[in-house]
Formats: C-alpha cells, structure tokens, sequence
C-alpha cells in the first residue's frame, strides 16, 4: 500500500476510535447526567466520523486502488493528495476542536472551508488517474 494511503486509512481509524468515544460518552451523558458541558463535543464527534473517518477512508482508498499511470511517477502528483491530507485534518482541528477552547464565529466556517479546499485538491489530484472502462 502507498505511503499516503497508509496515513489516510491509519488516521481514519483512529477519528473512528476517538468519534466512537466521544459518541459514548454523550450517549452516555444523555442517559445518565454526569457532565452537561460535554455537550458542546457534539461537533467535534460529527466532524470527526463524518469527514476524519469517512472522508479520509475513502481519500486513503481512493489512493490506493486507482489505476496507476504506466510511466513514472506511477502515482501522478502525490503532492496534491499530501496537501489534501493535511488541508482536511486541519480543517477537522479547526472546525471541531478549537471551538471548544476558543469562542470565534468565524472558526467553523474557516475549517469546513478547509475540508472544502481539501476535497477539491484531492480531486485535481485523481482526476488523471481516472479512465473509462475500457480504455488502455
């Protein structure tokens, strides 16, 4: 598996492992008051499973199974597809983290803006790499 895929899937696992928890403890919590504060992680759990998880996986996967160029470099402008990986987790820390420690109006927008900008490097980065079926 290529190097950047690794980052993505190896990340993606442990946004699952960390949305998870916090997803218990809020579950948890609404069974059971122990800590009404705990509340305010509800958007950081989204973010997250949704795009820490999710999104990364399927960034990692993506990665790894689209066909490779047949000359060198084998897998295009991998630097694109590092740009996007650090674009998207520092939108997830900005979007779904600092919230909590830091009260700005403009911190969610900045950081799904973000994951926005990362989304559209990692297509500029596959979209060569994608043919039609049946194509050499």
């Amino acid at each position: 598996m290529p190097r950047p895929s690794v980052w993505f899937v190896r990340l993606s696992l442990i946004y699952l492992a960390s949305g998870f928890t916090l997803g218990a403890l809020l579950l948890w919590n609404k069974g059971l008051p122990f800590y009404p504060p705990l509340w305010l992680t509800l958007q950081a759990h989204i973010e997250f499973l949704v795009f820490g998880w999710l999104v990364q996986l399927i960034m990692g996967v993506a990665f790894w199974i689209a066909p490779r160029f047949s000359q060198p470099p084998r897998h295009g402008r991998v630097w694109l597809a590092w740009l996007a990986f650090g674009l998207l987790n520092a939108g997830i820390l900005v979007a779904g983290v600092l919230p909590l420690f830091v009260s700005a109006v403009w911190m969610r927008p900045l950081g799904w803006a973000l994951e926005v900008l990362a989304a559209a490097s990692f297509a500029v980065y596959l979209w060569p790499r994608l043919k039609p079926a049946g194509a050499p």
